[in-house]
């Protein structure tokens, strides 16, 4: 089993960039099953259902979030209506949406988790207990491939939950900070890692807003309105080879693409 994890897709640019690139994308690389973090796929910030609409029909299988996934109060709604998007479990249970889904392929069953951390972030459930849970439950409901997006600030907190989690999923991947790490690997057990997927959206800027606006917010320390960058995008993600019937990854790829 092919799998293709994209980081967060920024803006219309990231979609638009999306849009000319993953059909390809999955053909040439034999993708088997694709998932995206779309938290911030909203012009603005956000997601809302146009955005999520438009991954969904260029081929991404599961939408993930984040922190940023109750910014836009019209995509609740969607959220519960959409089994395919999914926030971080470690919500409150109160909160919209669920934090995991089981996407079947027939031949196999794909349980993909949402986890967020708490180190720098805001203060959530226990992101190891919640993935404990979420683990089991996908494992009680016959899946043998199990993705987790860890959606953390820390890279030590990325990685810890990589060891962690390393031989009970079938990989792991970190996003949120949107630069790409060079440590794309399968560790010990078998299970695939990298602490930072990247993202898909504007090359030339600050984790996909204007650097100008962010220089100014860091040198001022003034509040400012940020507008997501235009020009060159990347698109930034990674392969995972699964074997179908141990779970575990086989064979690692990293994708950073400009166009």
């Amino acid at each position: 089993m092919r799998i293709l994890a994209l980081g967060d897709v920024v803006g219309s640019i990231g979609c638009n960039a999306l849009k000319k690139t993953l059909p390809k994308l999955k053909l040439d690389k034999n993708i088997d099953f694709c998932v995206a973090n779309g938290e911030n796929s909203a012009d603005g910030n956000g997601i809302l259902p146009q955005s999520a609409e438009l991954l969904f029909s260029i081929g991404v299988d599961v939408i993930t979030g984040g922190n940023h996934t109750y910014r836009r109060p019209e995509f609740l709604s969607y959220l519960d209506e959409n089994e395919f998007i999914i926030r971080p479990a470690n919500f409150p249970e109160s909160a919209s949406g669920v934090g995991s889904c089981i996407y079947d392929m027939g031949r196999s069953k794909i349980a993909v988790i949402n986890v967020m951390g708490v180190v720098y972030m805001d203060a959530l459930d226990n992101p190891f207990e919640t993935v404990d849970k979420e683990i089991e439950k996908a494992k009680q409901n016959g899946c043998n491939i199990i993705l987790v997006d860890f959606h953390a600030e820390a890279t030590s907190e990325k990685k810890a939950l990589g060891f962690y989690v390393d031989g009970r999923v079938s990989a792991l991947f970190g996003t949120h900070t949107h630069i790409q790490t060079n440590d794309l690997q399968s560790l010990e057990n078998g299970t695939g890692y990298i602490t930072e997927l990247g993202m898909c959206g504007p090359k030339n800027s600050v984790l996909g807003v204007k650097p100008e606006i962010i220089i100014y917010k860091l040198k001022n320390h003034l509040p400012a309105r940020f507008e997501n960058a235009d020009g060159k995008s990347i698109i930034n993600g990674a392969i995972f080879d699964i074997d179908e019937k141990s779970g575990k990854c086989l064979k690692t790829e990293i994708i950073s693409i400009e166009i």
